[in-house]
């Protein structure tokens, strides 16, 4: 039976590092009041916010070396993309053409995912099929995002402002024939639009309208529309209720128990909600990973950077059950559960 393995994987993020208190010197906020809300100490960001060249695709792209290097294979041996995001460098084309163009593969297809903090889990699942149907070998699934460009870094945007960071990270899923290999053993991927307007970001678009109004009512154009909302406690409601569902349902699916985990990676949203969902599921410390005290939320990129650096750090070694978990805007929400 052909097996979806992880044969490489990488991260990066930009080298400007912004801390709670750089932010407060730009709104009305504190290091304090950053931490006991979401457990955020510091982000990277793009050191200017109009930097045409560190893009969403060339972060893609510099954890997409690294995850090569690791797989030792070259971008010739990859023959599809799916990328995540919901910062792409153009409103179209996607950012998946630009990496391959980037990275020089071959006039392979490229996949763009929209899913938001869901993204990477997503475009994991629609990786593990075409590896399981034997339709490509060797597969680069990204997410990466710079939000730094669209947040509204004053007192009417501090509540989201502060809780999103720039970065990427890069997984090479491939196929094994291997016995001894890990694999992917269960995924699962859900939606609810309804709460659609509870976390999103309106303009430009067909229901809000396009650049016209910019130019001929740009007075009309609302910050509400133009920069990221969030019903913070609705969300944080549906999180700790979601997270748990979808855990559960990849490890019955795959007929294993919350004891059978040795380590947890939820998307890196909040600290808060990791906390509830760790305590709800009764796991311990050392069966939980956490770094978004060190790059808030990258939202795609998230997961695939905090895998990334479990993986670095020893925390998740061959052979062990993993379980990726995530939860945002759409509503969506799923789960990837493998053997590492």
């Amino acid at each position: 039976m052909t097996k979806s393995i992880i044969k490489g994987i990488g991260h990066y993020v930009p080298e400007n590092i912004v801390t709670n208190d750089d932010l407060s010197k730009l709104m009305t906020t504190s290091d304090e009041w950053i931490t006991e809300r979401t457990g955020i100490k510091e982000r990277h960001h793009r050191k200017n916010r109009n930097d045409a060249d560190e893009t969403t695709a060339f972060l893609a792209f510099k954890a997409s070396e690294k995850a090569l290097k690791m797989a030792a294979l070259t971008a010739k041996d990859i023959d599809y993309i799916v990328f995540a995001t919901l910062s792409p460098d153009y409103y179209f084309p996607g950012c998946g053409v630009l990496l391959q163009e980037m990275l020089g593969c071959d006039t392979i297809g490229a996949l763009d995912v929209r899913n938001q903090c869901s993204g990477f889990v997503y475009a994991m699942s629609v990786a593990n099929a075409f590896i399981k149907s034997k339709t490509y070998k060797n597969i680069l699934v990204v997410g990466a995002e710079v939000h730094s460009f669209g947040l509204d870094f004053s007192d009417a945007g501090r509540g989201v402002s502060v809780i999103f960071g720039d970065g990427a990270g890069a997984v090479i899923l491939s196929a094994s024939e291997e016995d001894s290999a890990g694999d992917i053993l269960a995924v699962n991927m859900h939606s609810e639009g309804k709460y659609a307007d509870e976390l999103c970001t309106k303009f430009p678009g067909s229901k809000y309208g396009w650049s016209d109004r910019m130019r001929l009512e740009p007075e009309n154009v609302t910050d509400a529309e133009v920069y990221p909302v969030m019903n913070g406690n609705f969300v944080f409601k549906h999180a700790v209720t979601r997270f748990p569902e979808t855990m559960m349902e990849a490890l019955e699916s795959a007929g294993k128990t919350v004891d059978d985990l040795d380590m947890f990676i939820p998307h890196q949203a909040n600290l808060r909600i990791a906390e509830f969902v760790q305590n709800k599921m009764g796991l311990p410390d050392n069966k939980v990973f956490n770094n978004i005290q060190k790059y808030g939320n990258t939202t795609a990129a998230s997961i695939p950077i905090a895998l990334s650096e479990a993986i670095e750090q020893g925390k998740v070694k061959k052979g062990d059950l993993v379980l990726l978990s995530a939860f945002g805007s759409g509503f969506t929400w799923g789960s990837v559960l493998f053997n590492y």
